[in-house]
This record gives C-alpha cells, structure tokens and sequence, in this order.
C-alpha cells in the first residue's frame, strides 16, 4: 500500500515494506517488515493534452527516510530495527543510522522531524531545489494527517495485513512495498 502527501515541491510517500537483505549487518540477520517514510521532491509535468487532461506527477528525488522495522522473527511492535537514512546520494540511501528515541517513540520521533522538516532540508544537497517556505510549512501542518496514516499502516503490519512476504520460490534479496 502506498500513500503520497504531496504540496508544491515537497511531500511524504510511505507504504508497507518487507525486507530481506541478502547482507545483513551484525544484528539484522533475517527478514524485516514494517513501514517506509521518505520525504521526496515531487514535480508536476507538463500537461499531455487539454487542460482537462489528467496531471502527470513525477515523485523524484528522495531527501530523507525513516524505516520504521521490525525483525519477522521477533514480537509484533518491537521496533528492533527501526532506524533512519538522513542522506542519499542520487537515489541511493546513506547507512543506517539508529536512535534509541526513534525506537521508543518511533511515530512521534517521525513527526518531530517532519514538522521541522526545514531543518532536514538544510541538511542535505537538494539538486532540485525550489523548496519554498510555504511548501514546508504546508508540511507542517500535514503532520497529524501524516501520523494518523504512519499508525494506521503500522497496525495493519502488527496485525499481519501488511508487510508480508511475496509468494517466491527464491526468498534471497526480496523486497515487497512501493517504496
């Protein structure tokens, strides 16, 4: 399932996730499932045809991820592998990086960097650009709206809706969500 939140330049994408890294770090071997959170550029392309036209959207460069996970092996709501990616490079996420407060609290934490989401803009190269003042703000008034999305996917992978396994005969290197 995937879900956009998008305002002029800036928006949120998340979606369930199941995760099987064929190179685990020390720590994560084994599957994980959860959701997916990246703060993305989006863009409006031109119109194909009349104004009466569908809008072609183009949800490009990512910007920022959090990885609310959790180990399959391990109880439901245990957040053991929840963790965030503050840089990418193109399209590729910089390393893990994990925080004992986004484990804790993992939706607050979320919506605490989202409703600064400035700050993790300032922090990052965008080579798109044209992030506005009022886009961010836009963002940050979102964020209930957002959150209440964040819980309602991640109860739909506690109760073992969402963020399950594909049906594949090779389970190596598998991932299954929009993001």
């Amino acid at each position: 399932m995937l879900y956009a939140f998008a305002f002029e330049r800036l928006g949120v994408v998340l979606g369930d996730l199941y995760f099987l890294d064929p190179r685990p770090g020390p720590g994560q071997e084994g599957p994980e499932r959860g959701v997916r959170l990246e703060l993305r550029i989006f863009d409006r392309l031109p119109l194909p045809g009349s104004v009466y036209a569908a809008q072609p959207i183009e949800v490009g460069q990512p910007v920022w991820r959090a990885d609310l996970l959790e180990s399959v092996a391990g109880p439901f709501a245990s957040f053991d592998r929840t963790h965030h990616h503050p840089r990418f490079v193109g399209w590729e996420p910089g390393k893990r990086v994990f925080d004992e407060a986004l484990s804790a609290d993992p939706v607050e934490w979320v919506g605490e960097r989202l409703r600064n989401a400035d700050q993790l803009l300032a922090a990052v190269d965008l080579q798109s650009g044209g992030v506005s003042a009022d886009d961010v703000a836009a963002l940050r008034n979102a964020v209930p709206e957002i959150l209440e999305t964040l819980r309602r996917l991640l109860a739909r992978v506690h109760s073992g809706e969402l963020g399950r396994a594909p049906e594949v005969a090779d389970a190596t290197g598998v991932r299954s969500g929009w993001l």
